[in-house]
């Protein structure tokens, strides 16, 4: 595949207050020696920046590329890849904090060729600051961890923080889409979705959430789901249009 520029991150000049709280796995089992070199060599080319202001995705992804679609926790990649090689002239961020998962799409883009894919392996809500105003054109947030003790609540990344930032990236009209097979995720995120100014509930019938887009890729963590016999949900939303700004 076509070799890109360094696109490292750094964390200079960066104390532990200046990030928000991480919660789960960064790492699981040791990497095999073939999954590592990709780790070592692929990866780097394919990192986006963190420690910019604001990061240019024209720089990132060339002037070819005529919209950019963003994956928040995109777990082993199914999804992310696939979606890749079908919209080659679309940029993909993906985000994932577990190496092991990047690892596993970093073997599928090194197989298929995919150039149109950059990588955030850490908490999206170091990214999302970053990116430029109304930059993104479709997000997908697709079975993150439910975190179902009551406890745990404050821990799911649709929450009303995170719902501004995605709010502020997406462009109008955008959509965002949300999978789950909690049910109880899924109430809860369709509460704060909707209840978001931002956002606008797709849905005209029962159908609009348990059946899939046209598009749709299982990813691996739906299939176990399925195969457990658990009901998933499909949640669609778009991003609802700027108000106008009038100079006084």
């Amino acid at each position: 595949m076509t070799s890109n520029p360094p696109l490292r991150r750094s964390t200079k000049g960066k104390s532990a207050s200046d990030s928000p709280q991480f919660y789960g796995r960064r790492g699981g089992h040791k990497l095999r020696a073939g999954r590592q070199k990709l780790v070592d060599e692929l990866l780097p080319r394919l990192s986006l920046a963190s420690d910019s202001e604001q990061i240019d995705l024209v720089s990132a992804f060339g002037a070819d590329i005529r919209d950019v679609w963003l994956e928040v926790g995109f777990g082993a990649g199914e999804h992310l890849a696939a979606q890749a090689r079908a919209n080659p002239d679309i940029g993909f961020i993906g985000c994932e904090p577990f190496i092991n998962g990047v690892a596993t799409l970093l073997a599928q883009i090194d197989q298929h060729e995919l150039n149109n894919i950059r990588l955030f392996e850490d908490d999206a809500r170091l990214l999302l600051p970053r990116l430029p105003e109304g930059s993104i054109g479709r997000g997908f947030v697709l079975f993150s961890d439910p975190w179902p003790k009551a406890r745990h609540h404050r821990r799911r990344f649709i929450e009303p923080d995170n719902l501004d930032a995605l709010a502020r990236v997406l462009k109008d009209s955008a959509e965002l889409r949300f999978a789950s097979d909690h049910m109880g995720y899924v109430s809860w995120a369709l509460e704060h979705v909707t209840r978001h100014p931002s956002f606008d509930w797709l849905a005209r019938s029962f159908r609009d959430w348990r059946e899939t887009p046209d598009d749709w890729v299982q990813t691996r963590y739906e299939s176990k789901a399925l195969a457990r016999g658990e009901a998933c949900a499909y949640l669609r939303f778009s991003r609802a249009a700027r108000a106008n700004k009038t100079l006084d």
